[in-house]
């Protein structure tokens, strides 16, 4: 019992604990092979090297502080809140951007990235699947590609960021397709259009928060004034900055569109309602008219049909004097009826 319960707790401790990843050129470096102090040891004549750490801890803290020696501002970012950046320390780079996390809720997460020599350091809260594309064109990397140094590792990752909205997108587009058919299709009713097109609206919004920030990174990274990446990799980032614009101008095409099919249903829920409306205002009309007519001559009726010697029916000239008046006054009432304009709607049909 003792035995598992001390399983157990090594079981929870290790699921708090920051996951480290260590890869190289020259190829992934075992977990048990290094620790946070031993990084630099471990990738030591080995290139280009990128230590990726997921749920960032104390210890994570103290060697980012005192082992890497990065600015304690920066750090300090990534235990609270990151905001998209890009600056240039006296011994290191430091740049945030917005990804895609791998849950089932389609939202972004901050990625930390410092650039240190020949070390690239991620440093996520969540699962990235961007940078298990970039763990695939790290290992596939030609040798004349890693020789431009770490600055293009960044470039291969950012890309990789922007790459894996592209699909995303491509889901996107085929979704609205399908939303603006069914509201503009007469022949069939469906349902939850609407809540449809919001969470498409939101999920635009997710994937934009990612986009531009890869936007307004590259466009810092290619200010030439700020010195963030050498000149061997300006075509490079130059390319991304063009990914990254036509990822920009697509998903806000989508999203004016979803906004667009959006108001339009919503239009034509409105003119429903309004012929709805039209329609019961008819009935209502017809109704009056005939409550109008029927209730007087009810009352005629009533009064005259009474049991009672009184009544002065040779003063109105009896059954058909009474017949005639009550005619005399359904005729009235409905010439009435007809210069106010309520009788059009039946001269229509």
């Amino acid at each position: 019992m003792t035995a598992l319960a001390t399983l157990r707790r090594e079981a929870r401790h290790r699921r708090f604990m920051a996951e480290l990843r260590l890869q190289t050129a020259s190829g992934i470096i075992d977990t048990e092979a290094f620790t946070l102090d031993t990084v630099a040891d471990a990738i030591k004549g080995k290139g280009l090297s990128w230590l990726d750490i997921k749920r960032p801890d104390d210890s994570v803290k103290n060697f980012l502080l005192n082992v890497m020696e990065f600015d304690e501002l920066a750090v300090e970012d990534i235990f609270g809140h990151a905001d998209t950046t890009a600056m240039k320390f006296s011994n290191h780079r430091f740049v945030v951007v917005n990804a895609r996390d791998a849950d089932n809720q389609l939202d972004t997460e901050p990625v930390a990235i410092f650039l240190s020599d020949d070390l690239i350091i991620t440093v996520r809260h969540t699962s990235i699947p961007a940078l298990m594309k970039f763990r695939r064109r790290f290992k596939e990397a030609e040798d004349d590609e890693l020789a431009l140094g770490i600055d293009f590792l960044l470039y291969e990752m950012l890309d990789a960021i922007a790459d894996d909205w592209q699909p995303i997108l491509g889901r996107y587009s085929k979704t609205l397709d399908e939303l603006e058919f069914c509201v503009f299709d007469p022949e069939e009713k469906y349902d939850n259009l609407l809540e449809g097109l919001h969470d498409l609206k939101r999920h635009l919004r997710e994937a934009s928060k990612s986009i531009e920030s890869l936007h307004a990174v590259t466009l810092r990274m290619l200010n030439q004034k700020l010195k963030l990446i050498s000149s061997g990799v300006t075509v490079y980032f130059s390319d991304l900055n063009q990914l990254c614009t036509a990822l920009v101008k697509r998903a806000n095409n989508y999203s004016a569109g979803a906004t667009s099919t959006r108001d339009t249903y919503l239009s034509n829920i409105s003119m429903e309602l309004s012929k709805s409306n039209a329609q019961l205002t008819e009935v209502m009309t017809t109704l009056t008219i005939i409550g109008a007519i029927m209730l007087p001559l009810t009352l005629i009726a009533g009064i005259f049909g009474m049991n009672n010697e009184d009544l002065p029916l040779d003063m109105v000239g009896g059954f058909w004097g009474i017949i005639s008046m009550m005619t005399i006054f359904a005729v009235s009432m409905l010439v009435m009826f007809w210069r106010r304009g309520w009788l059009n709607n039946f001269a229509k049909k």
